[in-house]
């Protein structure tokens, strides 16, 4: 079967809601929603078809699309390879030019929804920022210190990584630090390394890659689960047992271990190529790496100093 090659975008208004569009009953998968675009036409790129998709089904021009996630799919008649697009900068008032009904929603409002399989991915990638805090136990004194300066940078993901804290202790911080995250709508996890990691109250768990690799399926009741991953097996093991989202490492050297090997964006591009999952680029990361992550196919990136400047 020919690959069908798709762009979408994740439409983004100022209010943070994201546009979604009804399928026609008639079509492919009708009756469902999904992420406005259409398929690319011979010589465009699929940020050109997306632009191209967006003025002739919304009536909007698009100013910027940053890529988000691309997600290859297998229906029983059909390949499909999804191009997707984060748009936030745009002009006009979004209209269905094809009579197509239109809602905008928060994005958490997306889990109420009903996607083509081949959607779920972005779904998750729509919900997920760009930047992805982690809260290191190298010094405790420091906790809740790096905590209000990652909730003062606006990071809206944060990992508890507390693998060396007694468990009082990490129960003493997630107290803590649970109801500030709430308090400004900041999704939460805690290491699975962290002594009486499950018994903690937060938003879910992030699984170190022996946790991951000892799975056999996703834990029950997790809202959110993420995990660390070093290779293609860890990946692939991420993807079979359903986790969320994935950190990738180490990308660059890091201060802490300047000369260990790294896999660079070539590769990080190529592992990332072959899952349908968001992936966080972690490793040797400053803010300003945000972009080369997204451009090699990664959601965004993940840090322990990167945020608390």
């Amino acid at each position: 079967m020919k690959l069908l090659q798709v762009a979408a975008g994740v439409i983004k208004n100022p209010q943070g809601q994201i546009l979604i569009a009804l399928r026609d009953p008639t079509l492919h998968q009708g009756g469902l929603w999904e992420f406005p675009g259409g398929k690319l036409e011979p010589g465009e790129t699929a940020e050109q078809a997306l632009l191209r998709e967006l003025q002739e089904e919304l009536d909007i021009i698009a100013h910027e699309a940053a890529p988000l996630i691309t997600v290859k799919h297998s229906y029983p008649d059909r390949h499909v390879q999804l191009n997707v697009f984060l748009v936030e900068n745009f002009s006009g008032l979004a209209k269905g030019c094809q009579g197509q009904p239109l809602k905008w929603v928060a994005p958490n409002e997306l889990l109420n929804f009903s996607f083509p399989a081949a959607n779920q991915p972005i779904v998750t990638a729509a919900r997920l920022p760009r930047c992805y805090g982690i809260i290191d136990d190298a010094e405790p004194s420091l906790l809740m210190d790096n905590l209000h300066k990652l909730l003062a940078n606006g990071i809206k993901l944060i990992q508890a990584r507390l693998k060396n804290l007694p468990a009082d202790a990490a129960d003493a911080f997630i107290r803590q630090a649970y109801p500030l995250c709430q308090q400004q709508q900041v999704v939460l996890l805690v290491n699975s390394a962290v002594a009486v990691a499950d018994k903690l109250n937060a938003d879910g768990m992030h699984l170190t890659a022996a946790h991951l690799m000892a799975l056999t399926e996703r834990p029950a009741n997790i809202p959110w689960l993420s995990a660390s991953c070093h290779t293609l097996d860890e990946l692939n093991q991420a993807q079979q047992i359903g986790v969320d989202f994935v950190v990738l490492a180490p990308v660059l050297p890091t201060a802490t271990h300047p000369d260990a090997p790294t896999l660079g964006w070539g590769c990080f591009t190529e592992l990332v190529s072959q899952i349908n999952l968001p992936v966080y680029a972690l490793g040797g990361m400053t803010s300003e790496d945000t972009t080369a992550a997204c451009q090699a196919g990664g959601q965004g990136i993940a840090g322990i100093r990167a945020f608390l400047e």
